[in-house]
C-alpha cells in the first residue's frame, strides 16, 4: 500500500463566474520512504497539490488516501487531526513566532496534540538536536540567521514523527551557501527513514530527491527516478 494514493484526483476554484482547474485528474503514489521534488511553472498546480497532499484543502474529485486513511471522506476536525498526527509542514517563510525561543516553537505541535508538558520538552530538545540547534534551543526566533530559523521550522515538523515531511520551496528565502546546509540535512533526514516531499523550481534542489514529477496545467506530465536520493 502507498503513504500517498491520490487518484483522478481534481480540485476546482469558483472565480466569480469563472472556474479555475488548478488539479486536473491527477493520479500519483508515494510510497513510504521516497524523497519526491515536485517541479513545474508557476500555475502548474504543484501549490494545490501539496495543499491537498498536506490535508489543508479537499479534492473536488477524486479520492486521496493517506496512509490507509480515507481524506476526503473527513470532516475539518478529522483533516485537522491526521495533519497533527501525520504530516510535518516546513515554508518557505519558516512561519516561527517571533519572540518566542527556538524550544517553545518546536513544541507548538505537542501543544496542540495534548501532550504534557515534559514530554513535550523532552521531544522538542530532541528534534532541535537532530538538527544541529541543541545549542540554540533558548534563543528566540527572531535572534537566529535564517538558516537556522528553516532548522527550526524542520525540527517542529519532525517532533511528532510524522508519515510525511512537506517543505514548500524550503530554501526559498535562503542564499546559496544557506540552501545547500538545508539540502543536506534533508538528505540526512531522508537517508534516516523519513519520507520527504519538497515542492521546488530549482533543479540544482530538485537534484536531492531521488523522484522528480514534473506538473503542467494541474496534471503530471513527467515523472522521473533519478536513484540519486534513494527512494523505496
Amino acid at each position: 500500500m502507498s503513504l500517498i494514493e491520490l487518484s483522478a484526483v481534481s480540485k476546482v476554484y469558483d472565480m466569480g463566474a469563472e472556474q479555475v482547474r488548478a488539479l486536473d485528474g491527477l493520479d500519483l503514489d508515494i510510497e513510504q520512504g521516497e524523497y519526491v521534488a515536485v517541479m513545474g511553472a508557476s500555475g502548474s498546480g504543484k501549490s494545490t497539490l501539496m495543499n491537498v497532499v498536506g490535508c489543508l484543502d479537499r479534492p473536488t474529485t477524486g479520492s486521496y488516501e493517506l496512509n490507509g486513511t480515507a481524506v476526503q471522506e473527513l470532516n475539518d476536525e478529522e483533516l485537522a487531526a491526521i495533519r497533527n498526527q501525520e504530516i510535518g509542514f516546513v515554508f518557505q517563510t519558516f512561519n516561527l513566532l517571533a519572540r518566542t525561543d527556538a524550544l517553545h516553537n518546536v513544541e507548538l505541535p505537542l501543544v496542540y496534540a495534548g501532550v504534557g508538558r515534559k514530554e513535550r520538552r523532552e521531544l522538542a530538545e530532541s528534534a532541535l538536536d537532530r538538527v544541529g540547534l541543541a545549542d540554540r534551543s533558548r534563543h528566540d526566533s527572531n535572534e537566529l540567521s535564517g538558516g537556522q530559523r528553516q532548522r527550526v521550522a524542520i525540527a517542529r515538523a519532525l517532533v511528532n514523527n510524522p508519515s510525511i515531511l512537506l517543505a514548500d520551496e524550503p530554501t526559498g528565502n535562503l542564499d546559496s551557501v544557506t540552501s545547500q546546509e538545508i539540502m543536506e540535512l534533508f538528505d540526512e533526514l531522508h537517508t534516516s527513514g523519513n519520507t520527504v516531499v519538497l515542492v521546488t523550481h530549482e533543479e540544482d534542489i530538485a537534484s536531492h530527491a531521488g523522484r522528480e514529477v514534473y506538473m503542467r496545467d494541474g496534471k503530471v506530465v513527467r515523472d522521473v527516478r533519478t536513484g540519486e536520493g534513494g527512494g523505496a
